[in-house]
């Protein structure tokens, strides 16, 4: 394929290249020993994943004069804001007013203000800001440039690059050194995100140049005296927490058993398949006339799965402007199942991110997406040279099928999988917007990355309350009421009172003590008060939940039952240091959607602020402990008791302006109903 600056495909032949370019023969062997590495770079903090999570952790690195090396599978900062396509910022409605939220994270929103002369140039209803993925990556890049020269530190970005290995020291406590390959266009070969990423995945992760890619061997080691690789570390901002699994430290991964921590979890086991549903995010455009619309090979496959989802949704003018992105013109105010929103116009650009459309949600061991320790194993990715994502690509190709079939349901579609007949309408007066200077920035019009929403999650070291590692679980943060019949008719007695005793508040030892029956409890209106806090979030339990059968799109198929109870509010929350602090080694810290939270309590740290949050907490904690010569497991190891050094590091996060409590936070404030 020529190269050119400028490429725009319709879907016909972005079908018909997909299909071509699938069949090109991998020609890399993926375990290959690698060669000796082509550049040696010295960090004080190597951060893995560039986005939003791990952009604020170097943000805060470079604030601090810190040398910080960055790694990116793709060529755009941001994740959730840029690769992935989902550029509408999920945020609360008070924690939004009162602009309580990190540093960095409150320079992102007033730089997407300023690029557009607005907070919202997509004029969606989703959110008080939706924009265009391309700008994400433009605006984070130069904020890193500025805290670079603020902080006087030294960014060593990496885009299109991936950790390989990993070398430990003989104790298993220290990270000595990280090994990534880095890949460009093989001469001759198309420019980069010409391919989707099930058509690339398993060549980045290959050490031996191909026919798409040449590769450069990286060695990542501390920026110290040598050998002393202890005054340097590791933070895993991955999407799927790929490091922690290459490092092998103990992690969770999709639905935990049902407990008193986890009462409303579906399953009485654990179930390591079943994670919520990711997404090809992609754009279309509204035009004025009717489009030629070419329907996909494969489109009978996804067909069955299409919905509106529900009466009140069932709109196509809603769904556009749900989370429409680019408005140059503002349409006319309207009005559709209770939601008031401004009709679409001739230009009007959408992302779509929909949970009956693109999502994809497999559930089970045929089918998921994100490989468990034991399919590791078996697919020899924790031997030495192994490591290839940790990802299924079959997974990947089906989700982008998906995705591009979603495309052609949402304009052709007259089929509808839960609302029946008559419901659905042609509505071809759309595009699907592709090219390397399209929003999503790719050839094929699919966001380089999906959006992810669950990935692996550490088990936190042992901890006082929670001798079997740390972790933040539903009931910290759910505003449910566990009076409710279900609770007190399913969880078994002793299981129950647990429970009641655990979220009563003050009243905790009296239902112990058997003083107060546990129905009778007052139920605290808080979330839990972490000492250890260093960050904040607040966001709904919102899930998305997977089929029960294999493959998710089969005719007939249902979510996973009882997979909802867990949704609904939750009151503002925090991060703890401790679920940041993975078990085994001393120099690696996580960010993200990775801490140690369980299945029901990451559906709501997995959104835009949170993911800042725990980076810049990230970010910080790393600084700290290298110029204080501790590590972060020693804050917080003698707890419940006075940790002085703990303190001074909450008391630099707040001076820098990265809260690690909301206002008016006490175990005697139990007023945070008015928290919308």
């Amino acid at each position: 394929m020529k190269r050119r600056n400028k490429v725009a495909f319709s879907l016909t032949s972005l079908i018909s290249f997909n299909l071509i370019s699938s069949l090109v023969a991998f020609d890399s062997a993926n375990a290959t020993p690698p060669r000796t590495p082509d550049k040696s770079v010295n960090c004080e903090i190597l951060v893995a994943g560039g986005g939003l999570s791990g952009v604020a952790a170097a943000y805060e690195g470079l604030l601090a004069g810190r040398t910080v090396c960055l790694t990116e599978i793709t060529d755009w900062l941001g994740g959730q804001i840029s690769s992935q396509g989902t550029s509408a910022l999920d945020e609360r409605p008070t924690q939004r007013a009162l602009k309580f939220y990190s540093r960095g994270y409150l320079e992102l929103r007033n730089r997407i203000g300023r690029k557009y002369g607005e907070l919202n140039p997509g004029d969606c209803w989703v959110s008080d800001s939706c924009f265009l993925p391309r700008d994400a990556h433009t605006i984070l890049a130069q904020m890193l440039k500025d805290a670079e020269k603020q902080g006087k530190g030294k960014l060593e970005w990496f885009p299109n690059t991936v950790i390989k290995d990993l070398e430990i020291a003989a104790d298993g406590k220290i990270i000595n050194s990280a090994i990534a390959i880095q890949h460009q266009p093989a001469k001759g070969a198309p420019p980069l995100n010409t391919f989707t990423l099930s058509q690339s995945i398993e060549d980045s992760y290959s050490y031996e140049n191909s026919s798409r890619f040449t590769k450069t061997i990286l060695s990542f080691t501390p920026k110290a005296t040598k050998g002393d690789a202890s005054k340097w570390y590791v933070i895993d901002a991955s999407e799927t927490g790929e490091i922690i699994a290459l490092a092998d430290v103990p992690y969770r991964l999709g639905i935990d058993a049902r407990s008193y921590l986890e009462p409303s979890s579906s399953s009485t086991n654990n179930d390591p398949y079943c994670t919520q549903g990711f997404t090809y995010t992609f754009a279309m455009e509204a035009t004025k006339e009717p489009q030629p619309q070419t329907m996909p090979p494969f489109y009978s496959q996804y067909a069955p799965y299409f919905s509106y989802e529900l009466t009140r949704l069932a709109n196509f003018d809603l769904v556009f402007t749900y989370r429409r992105i680019w408005s140059p013109n503002k349409g006319k105010p309207t009005k559709f199942g209770g939601v008031s929103f401004t009709a679409a116009t001739p230009g009007d650009i959408s992302m779509q991110n929909w949970t009956w459309g693109n999502d994809y949600r497999p559930g089970t061991a045929r089918d998921n997406l994100i490989y468990t320790r034991q399919q590791l194993q078996a697919t020899e990715q924790l031997k030495p040279g192994g490591w290839s994502g940790g990802l299924r690509t079959e997974t990947l190709r089906n989700a982008e099928e998906n995705a591009l079939s979603f495309y052609y349901w949402l304009v052709a579609g007259t089929t509808d999988s839960q609302l029946g007949d008559g419901v659905k309408q042609q509505q071809t007066n759309n595009r699907f917007v592709s090219g390397l200077n399209s929003p999503m920035g790719t050839v094929h019009g699919l966001s380089k990355y999906p959006y992810m929403r669950e990935g692996r999650r550490i088990i936190g070291r042992p901890s006082w309350g929670q001798s079997a590692g740390f972790g933040i679980w539903e009931i910290d943060i759910s505003r449910r009421d566990y009076n409710d019949e279900y609770y007190r008719n399913t969880l078994p007695a002793d299981m129950y009172r647990r429970l009641r005793a655990a979220v009563a508040g003050l009243e905790a030892v009296s239902v112990i003590e058997g003083k107060v029956p546990p129905d009778k409890a007052m139920r605290r209106t808080r979330s839990t008060i972490f000492p250890d806090a260093v960050g904040i979030g607040h966001y709904a339990i919102d899930f998305h939940p997977c089929m029960v059968n294999s493959p998710p799109e089969a005719p007939g198929n249902t979510e996973r039952p009882g997979e909802r109870r867990g949704a609904g509010l939750a009151y503002p929350f925090q991060i703890a240091l401790r679920a940041m602090i993975p078990q085994k080694i001393d120099n690696l810290l996580v960010g993200g959607k990775s801490i140690a939270t369980s299945h029901i309590a990451a559906a709501a740290y997995r959104v835009h602020s949170f993911e800042w949050s725990s980076g810049a907490a990230a970010g910080t904690v790393a600084n700290f402990a290298i110029k204080n010569a501790i590590a972060p497991y020693q804050l917080v190891d003698d707890l419940p008791k006075q940790e002085p050094q703990l303190e001074a590091l909450k008391r630099l996060l707040q001076q820098n302006g990265n809260p690690t409590a909301f206002p008016d936070t006490s175990i005697f404030n139990e007023n945070w109903d008015n928290w919308k």
